[in-house]
């Protein structure tokens, strides 16, 4: 019997900088026929939009490519949808806390972060910035991703 995809949601707060770069990296290091990776933000500022050229940009630099990804918004139903869903800061994981009807969705969000050894618990937002902080953005999340992939093999292994 084929198991179960396990489906991680990556959100920020416009889903144009930090999601979509943690989708795309999460979705290069992890099996598609084990684990389903996708992206939103908790704000509808950019619905339908591609993400921020300096993502893209970014993700290009080290081989990745974003820029078929679509901005969408969260929605409660999404919390029926994801076994995990990893918020990029304090402020959208209050915010997705808020919106949880059941303790087993409340316990579904987390920092991202969390899941890295990193001297800080939130992905700050480049959107404001330079690219400069953009590479620094990518790092970060980069090394939750790998944590979260070593996971996810260890899950798949047995182990």
């Amino acid at each position: 019997m084929k198991q179960a995809k396990t489906r991680i949601l990556m959100v920020c707060l416009g889903n144009i900088c930090r999601s979509p770069l943690a989708e795309g990296i999460l979705r290069s290091l992890v099996d598609p026929e084990t684990v389903e990776v996708d992206s939103a933000g908790t704000a509808g500022y950019h619905i339908g939009n591609r993400p921020d050229e300096r993502s893209i940009a970014v993700a290009r630099k080290y081989g990745l490519d974003i820029s078929g990804q679509r901005c969408r918004k969260f929605h409660s139903a999404d919390f029926a949808s994801f076994d995990r869903i990893y918020a990029m800061d304090l402020a959208n994981l209050r915010h997705l806390q808020g919106m949880a009807r059941s303790e087993e969705e409340l316990n579904k969000v987390r920092l991202l972060l969390d899941e890295a050894m990193v001297e800080t618990r939130e992905v700050p937002d480049p959107y404001y910035g330079g690219p400069g902080g953009f590479a620094e953005v990518f790092e970060l999340i980069s090394r939750a991703c790998h944590a979260i992939s070593e996971q996810m093999e260890s899950k798949n292994s047995g182990k």
